[in-house]
């Protein structure tokens, strides 16, 4: 059986299950406490960090690279177009989302009100929560461009892309953070990405101590 350890609400675990849950591919799901620093867990992945994946007995880590092997070895159906200018496109928008809008958003506002106390690391910083808060509707409004250009974020297909996005977006939108009447746009687009069996596994995550809204579940908000 594959196994992958996970935390539930990380975009980058996210990311990686959604692509084996597109591609029917069956997974074990092991919730890894990575900040305990488990000996066993960092010789699977001496960086400490999660995902990691166990695979036709290959131990995998990096979310990118993961969802890289998986397109490889199970091709359909396709998260990566053909084209080498499509691809390219699609590698650039899931780097905008692991990279800038994690940076910028995912770190400021699920990590300060989330991580922070599963860790025990303290409270909220509230300069950082504010920060974050501004800056999404920046990306919403990005994302709202490229919408209005294209069927899916990164082409007229569904792609890794937006897995990327919807991995940031539906961690954020389990505390509340997403304001979906900011875009028509991204709003229907993620109604229509949420909408997928893919999605079911993520919808029914569950973290004690912080319950998720009544719309999060809810395919049409």
């Amino acid at each position: 059986m594959n196994r992958l350890f996970h935390v539930p609400l990380s975009p980058f675990c996210r990311k990686v299950r959604l692509s084996l849950a597109e591609k029917k591919i069956e997974v074990e799901l092991v919730e890894e406490r990575y900040w305990e620093q488990d000996p066993d867990f960092l010789r699977r992945n001496p960086a400490g960090k999660v995902p990691v994946l166990r695979m036709n007995g290959l131990t995998m880590a990096e979310s990118a690279a993961i969802c890289e092997y998986i397109e490889e070895v199970q091709p359909e159906p396709a998260l990566m177009p053909r084209e080498p200018a499509a691809r390219f496109e699609v590698r650039r928008l899931v780097g905008w989302f692991d990279d800038t809008f994690h940076r910028e958003v995912t770190s400021k506002l699920l990590y300060e009100r989330v991580n922070k106390k599963l860790m025990k690391q303290g409270y909220p910083d509230s300069k950082n929560v504010k920060s974050g808060a501004a800056r999404i509707k920046f990306h919403l409004d990005y994302m709202g461009w490229l919408l209005d250009q294209r069927r899916w974020l990164a082409g007229d297909v569904m792609t890794l892309a937006d897995f990327a996005a919807a991995s940031h977006l539906s961690a954020l939108d389990y505390i509340s953070d997403v304001d979906w009447n900011r875009n028509a746009a991204v709003k229907d687009w993620y109604a229509k990405i949420k909408s997928r069996p893919a999605f079911r596994g993520i919808l029914a995550d569950q973290v004690p101590g912080f319950p998720p809204p009544a719309h999060y579940a809810d395919l049409d908000f």
